[in-house]
């Protein structure tokens, strides 16, 4: 062999190598990026059901005067939480305004009705946005752990990601299981 056909094979390889670390990449990124995306639905989704909730406490406001039952949950603008823990009190409060309207059938109005499946349609996107993020972190944390990708994920700086409902299965805390 001469030394232009040791070049040629020696570039060749280089370049599958280089192939190869591009696909395994973008592999990453494309699910790093589809978390993403759902991240921010999820986000936005939770925003309009705590401004639907605000709404709905005006309304239980013009009705029951003497309690504010929703005090605590409209407050929670004021805090820093994560969107697990605001989904999880989002969904308490929701929890509350059924409560309350079962209590008041004065609450029974058209308007009141039409904020209710305001939050209806706002749960059924929550629920398949997080479904969606929990999907592309499973395949994420699956393509980390595997070789030859961990190696290109350490480069990179990728780490196991924890799924929406808060729960790092990569941890040595067993009990972490909320309802």
């Amino acid at each position: 062999m001469n030394t232009l056909t040791i070049i040629l094979i020696i570039i060749i390889i280089l370049g599958l190598l280089v192939i190869f670390y591009a696909t395994i990449y973008n592999r990453l990124a494309v699910y790093k990026i589809k978390i993403e995306k759902a991240e921010s639905i999820i986000d936005e989704a939770l925003r309009q059901k705590y401004d639907t909730i605000c709404r709905i406490n005006t309304l239980i406001k013009k009705v029951v005067t003497k309690k504010d039952y929703l005090k605590e949950y409209v407050d929670l603008k004021n805090k820093k939480i994560s969107n697990y823990d605001l989904d999880r009190k989002l969904t308490e409060a929701i929890n509350t305004i059924m409560e309350v309207k079962n209590d008041y059938s004065e609450l029974d109005t058209k308007e009141f009705n039409k904020e209710l499946k305001t939050i209806n349609k706002i749960n059924e996107d929550l629920t398949s946005s997080k479904n969606y993020f929990n999907k592309n972190t499973s395949e994420l944390n699956e393509l980390i752990r595997k070789f030859p990708t961990n190696i290109i994920a350490k480069i990179h700086h990728y780490t196991i990601k924890p799924f929406f409902d808060g729960k790092n299965m990569q941890d040595e805390i067993t009990d972490d299981f909320k309802l």
